[in-house]
């Protein structure tokens, strides 16, 4: 501790910094967020939404599904359109087909060149003018887009009604009929809409030619173009980039990186004793297959409704499991079963680290388990019902599906989650505790792996910061925080400390070594990171500044990424220090696969959709997506895993373990995913951005793009990737069987009869 003092300092200074930046943008947008009115009326003193309907509408989307069923402002998922952009094209047809005929008595596009130039720039001035009145909370229009306005509601009444004409168009967006059953939410759900397409094309008060969202989507019609600041950043932003990674090398050249210590002879922890907690985390692993076993099926359920909209090969499985409960289980488990893993982690290394077992550790493992198990269980089963039954808003929000990507389960159990994570950080600490009271050479990546144990519990907390009435553009201020800080932040810090802990527990890295290491590797990342956050909230109704400060910071996240690699160059020979590391093979080899992933999927993928003018194109595209799964299972779910087989590998009987299982496990799990990401979903991605630069979001969006022949043949071109990284998951299966199954080896019987003693 003493030799990284000074580091310790620089880390706390950074985050008190960073995080006083973050609560200041946020209290920022809280001002600057477009405003919500109370009424949206005609010229001619007409209502056409009501006080509290834009509130309600919003409800009714998020109830309805919201950011499983297509995205607002482009985050959501991606088969639906983004209701913003595809409101704002049809208002603004319908508004120029209405004068054309009018006026001209004809088509628009039967008009000569000189009077559709006319009819443009006349919609460009009449959507782009900011007609929103302060004092009385209202919105005006003009007559003309008013009827414009009805035409367009009518069609989304429609669409998420049971219009018999639409039928064909909700099976291309994967829609079941009904989506919205209450008459008064289904009325509401155009507010919503009409405002969200109205902040994105009006001018900001006192500004000519960006509008709330800077001019997000890409919308020709109206000249919604990126802003000046959106390519000068992007620019700054690349340069900064080259420039800290150039010092970054020229640091990594300069220091003296220490030799490795010569390796123990025989394995350190060969003889390692389990306590009766660390015992009964080995449950926590099993159903964390299980639960991956669940994603993938999932996963390929809803990549499948692509194509077929509502069907399985013919079979009508969206009565039963419609697609915004597929994709809901299959992105809300994929965080689940990577926080799980982490958690047994922790709790299993915990009593090994500080060689003490608190009074009745056991029994808090026990009732942890059971307790994440009931919420797992409890939240995806009411957020089906929900769905299915159209329980309605109250129910969405409390109990169901809120409709926030990664973050969907009801309130009541956010809470009971956030409550369980909590008692996790106490499990964790009395069992650590005198590790941390006593002076090591380790205690500093003790320190660490607690400190960030306490965030992860903490910044839970997050998930409850919004309400059942909270403005979006805070609603998805906060649902960054944890999606960003809690998933990619904390959780990231907290297993690179326990692997770097092990590690020094192998006797494979000398303990002062990975102090110093560990806490200059956090202050990298957490420096980038956190204000990296605002990448997110280019384009959500927040000042410009946003796309300054995240584009500077998010290359900074980039950083750190690109010299990975020869972190997993040193493990790799690591792996072969001494004949016993064999032992912890697959272990090391998904830690190798974590660097590989996270340079190609989180720094590759990621930094070339991060720039605002790569996103304002590409946002909420396949290239999204490619980022996504590279990102998500590439480096947090390979962790995870290499994570579960250390503990396994002291918790099961090791006349049962079988590298021969674990070898397809690991090939065909990062094959198969290779295969996914670069075979269908970035070139899906790359042809979407063709169509969003060329022509605009709404068309990228669109049936003719989502739905075309090659569209369609690249989602076909996933199942290939599909069955490979599906066979890894059987074979993961398998191995978990047959540890489960096995008799235990004479060594594990003498420990258990050790700890009853």
């Amino acid at each position: 501790m003493h030799a990284t003092r000074k580091l310790w300092t620089w880390l706390g200074l950074i985050c008190a910094l960073s995080f006083a930046v973050l609560g200041w943008v946020g209290a920022e947008i809280y001002l600057a967020a477009p405003p919500i009115p109370k009424q949206i009326i005609s010229a001619d003193g007409t209502q056409l939404f009501g006080e509290g309907e834009v509130d309600r509408g919003q409800q009714a989307w998020l109830s309805a599904g919201g950011q499983q069923l297509g995205t607002v402002w482009g985050h959501g998922s991606y088969v639906a359109p983004d209701w913003s952009a595809d409101w704002l094209h049809r208002e603004a047809v319908a508004l120029r087909e209405l004068w054309a005929q009018r006026d001209f008595t004809a088509h628009f596009e039967d008009l000569s060149k000189s009077n559709q130039a006319y009819l443009n720039a006349k919609l460009k001035e009449e959507m782009r003018r900011n007609t929103y009145d302060k004092t009385r909370g209202v919105i005006v229009v003009s007559a003309d887009r008013a009827a414009a306005i009805r035409s367009v509601a009518k069609h989304y009444t429609g669409l998420f009604g049971d219009e018999a004409s639409l039928d064909a168009l909700r099976t291309q967006y994967a829609m079941n009929p009904n989506s919205i059953t209450n008459q008064d939410d289904l009325k509401a759900l155009p507010a919503f809409v009409f405002w969200s397409a109205w902040a994105a094309a009006t001018d900001r008060p006192g500004q000519q030619d960006l509008s709330y969202t800077s001019n997000w989507p890409h919308e020709p019609l109206i000249d919604n173009r990126p802003s000046t600041g959106a390519g000068i950043w992007s620019i700054a932003s690349v340069i900064l980039m080259i420039g800290a990674i150039a010092a970054m090398v020229m640091f990594h050249s300069a220091a003296k990186e220490e030799e490795d210590p010569t390796p123990p002879k025989a394995d350190p922890l060969l003889n390692l004793k389990a306590t009766p907690s660390m015992l009964a985390t080995k449950k926590y692993f099993f159903v964390v297959i299980g639960l991956i076993l669940a994603q993938v099926g999932m996963g390929v359920i809803t990549a499948h409704y692509a194509v077929e909209g509502r069907s399985f090969f013919g079979f009508p499985l969206a009565d039963i499991l419609p697609f915004v409960v597929s994709r809901t289980i299959h992105t809300q488990f994929a965080v689940l079963w990577i926080a799980t893993a982490w958690l047994a982690t922790g709790l299993y290394i915990a009593p090994a680290i500080s060689g003490y077992e608190p009074p009745l550790q056991k029994l808090g493992v026990n009732l942890l388990f059971y307790a994440l198990l009931f919420i797992v269980v409890g939240s995806t089963a009411t957020g089906w019902l929900g769905s299915l039954q159209h329980k309605g808003t109250d129910f969405s929000f409390w109990l169901g599906n809120q409709g926030l990507e990664f973050t969907s389960m009801g309130r009541i159990w956010q809470i009971l989650l956030f409550v369980g994570l909590l008692i996790w950080v106490t499990l964790l600490g009395r069992a650590l505790w005198p590790a941390l009271k006593k002076p090591s050479d380790s205690r500093g990546l003790i320190v660490m792996v607690f400190l960030s144990a306490m965030c992860i519990g903490g910044f839970y907390a997050t998930s409850l910061t919004w309400g059942q009435h909270s403005h979006y553009s805070m609603i998805e201020y906060w649902r960054w925080w944890l999606v960003h800080l809690w998933v990619e932040g904390f959780f990231e810090v907290f297993a690179t400390a326990v692997i770097a802990l092990l590690f020094t527990r192998l006797g494979l890295i000398r303990a002062a070594t990975a102090n110093s290491a560990i806490v200059l590797e956090t202050i990298v990342f957490l420096f980038g990171g956190i204000l990296g956050t605002l990448h997110h909230l280019y384009f959500t109704g927040t000042p410009t500044f946003v796309i300054a400060i995240g584009a500077m910071f998010s290359a900074l996240e980039v950083v750190p990424l690109s010299l990975i690699g020869i972190e997993a160059w040193r493990n790799y020979q690591r792996s072969k220090a001494a004949p016993w590391v064999q032992t912890y093979k697959w272990s090391i080899l998904c830690f190798i696969a974590v660097g590989f992933w996270n340079t190609v999927g989180a720094g590759l993928l990621g930094f070339s959709i991060n720039t605002p003018i790569a996103l304002y194109y590409m946002q909420g595209l396949n290239m999204t997506a490619a980022h996504g799964h590279a990102a998500l299972f590439g480096v947090y779910g390979m962790l995870g895993i290499g994570l579960l087989l250390f503990c396994l590998r002291g918790l099961a009987s090791r006349l049962a373990w079988s590298d021969a299982l674990l070898r397809p496990m690991f090939w065909c799990l990062n094959i198969g995913l290779a295969m996914m990401v670069f075979i269908s979903l970035v070139p899906a991605g790359i042809y979407q951005a063709w169509a969003s630069i060329s022509t605009g979001m709404w068309f990228a969006r669109s049936p003719e793009i989502i739905h075309s022949k090659l569209m369609e043949t690249l989602v076909w071109l996933r199942v290939p990737g599909d069955v490979v990284f599906a066979l890894g998951t059987l074979f993961l299966t398998l191995f978990a069987w047959r540890l489960l199954v096995a008799k235990r080896d004479p060594v594990a019987s003498s420990d258990k009869q050790v700890n009853r003693a």
